[in-house]
């Protein structure tokens, strides 16, 4: 199920420099980890799902390439959307 306009607004004004930011790698990132963590619990019922799952693993790396992108431009905010989103352990 896709992340509705509601989802989408809040994500931006808790991550964002504004409500309608929504460019930011913060905001990127933290859409792109709720659409995922949506998209897992849609694997726990549909195994056999193999297009959905190719989406997957490609928001997957979108989502790493903006975390290295972040953590060399502002380190500060890098460590601060990865303890928010606890996305590493």
């Amino acid at each position: 199920m896709p992340i509705t306009k509601e989802q989408k607004q809040e994500i931006m004004t808790k991550y964002g420099k504004s409500p309608s930011d929504s460019g930011s790698p913060e905001v990127q990132i933290a859409i792109l980890t709720n659409r995922i963590n949506e998209l897992s619990t849609h694997f726990g019922k549909n195994v056999k799902d193999h297009h959905s799952r190719m989406g997957l693993l490609k928001m997957v790396g979108k989502r790493r390439r903006l975390l290295e992108y972040l953590q060399k431009k502002n380190i500060e905010r890098y460590r601060k959307i990865i303890q928010e989103l606890d996305l590493r352990k």
